[in-house]
């Protein structure tokens, strides 16, 4: 059988991001046709059905558009992952991304963006007093203890709805623009996931203090943390520990609301995983996977099998 350089398959790629983003606007249409913004009463259910459209847009692509020549489930990385070692990339994912996160708020203190009130949790407290006050027999210490517990199975609680966004994201295009190279692949993937989130960035999600450019923080951020959930994806060929990483990122983010001073504000833009002061654990923990020579990864499962696709031929480069 004669083996041909990869390629990249332009319709799959183009049809994918159009309809990713088609259905992201549409989905997101009401929150602007109405006026109201992030107040309007569906919001809560909008927000949700938006992270579904990559994995539409995935399905459409891979089972009418043009279907992968080494089946979904391999193209998509729908398996647990391959090789030894798959499990620590899941570990990673669910811990490492997680104390990632939990970090974030102090390098902000470090940096003086931040103040962190650790014993008596002011700032929290002051927004459950606002919101009707703590509930019979609770503290607001205990509160915020089970907040930081169910941050542990937030990867699980969280999995439905970054599925939704993975599989495209991780599970489809990246692996989709690996001919390109592995660097190429991770920032073009991540600065597109960062745009896709545009319809709802520019009503001030993440970013309210920054309307006009929040959405190029969020191109930043996700790059950012796309390289560590896209490092996962192509090391195990799977794309469940970036469902998992995803998980863990939004479960764990609230943490800066838990921990700020009563009377003090904070910018997104620079704190937590939204902000640049999160942003310096992963780019270190970058650092020394290129160091290590983790990344690029070495004989990348999905690299190769898209090397052992056969060279196609004039017909179907015709058709």
């Amino acid at each position: 059988m004669q083996t041909a350089k990869p390629q990249l398959d332009v319709k799959g790629i183009v049809s994918f991001i159009v309809l990713a983003s088609g259905l992201g606007w549409l989905v997101v249409s009401p929150l602007w046709l109405s006026g109201q913004g992030l107040q309007h009463p569906l919001v809560g259910l909008i927000l949700p059905l938006l992270m579904f459209t990559p994995a539409l847009a995935t399905f459409i692509v891979t089972r009418w558009i043009s279907r992968p020549p080494q089946g979904i489930r391999t193209a998509t990385g729908l398996r647990l992952g391959k090789g030894y070692r798959w499990g620590w990339y899941w570990l990673f994912a669910w811990v490492g991304i997680t104390l990632m996160v939990f970090a974030s708020p102090f390098v902000a203190a470090l940096f003086g963006v931040y103040q962190l009130d650790l014993q008596a949790f002011s700032g929290f407290a002051a927004n459950v007093d606002q919101a009707g006050g703590l509930p019979a027999g609770m503290s607001v210490q205990m509160i915020v203890l089970i907040q930081l517990a169910t941050v542990l199975i937030a990867p699980i609680l969280n999995g439905l709805f970054t599925f939704g966004e993975e599989w495209g994201w991780r599970g489809y295009l990246l692996p989709q623009l690996l001919p390109l190279g592995q660097w190429p692949a991770l920032l073009i993937s991540g600065v597109i996931w960062g745009l896709w989130h545009a319809p709802v960035i520019l009503l001030g999600y993440n970013y309210p203090d920054h309307l006009a450019t929040g959405w190029l923080i969020m191109v930043a951020m996700t790059t950012v943390w796309g390289i560590l959930l896209g490092w996962t994806r192509l090391a195990t060929g799977s794309v469940w520990p970036a469902v998992i990483g995803h998980g863990a990122l939004n479960g764990a983010a609230g943490i800066v609301f838990l921990l700020h001073a009563e009377g003090t504000t904070f910018d997104t833009a620079l704190v937590g995983v939204t902000g640049v002061t999160g942003w310096i654990i992963p780019l270190l923990f970058i650092g020394v996977l290129i160091l290590t020579r983790q990344l690029p990864v070495r004989n990348a499962p999905d690299a190769a099998h898209m090397a052992a696709e056969p060279a196609p031929t004039v017909s179907q480069v015709a058709a």
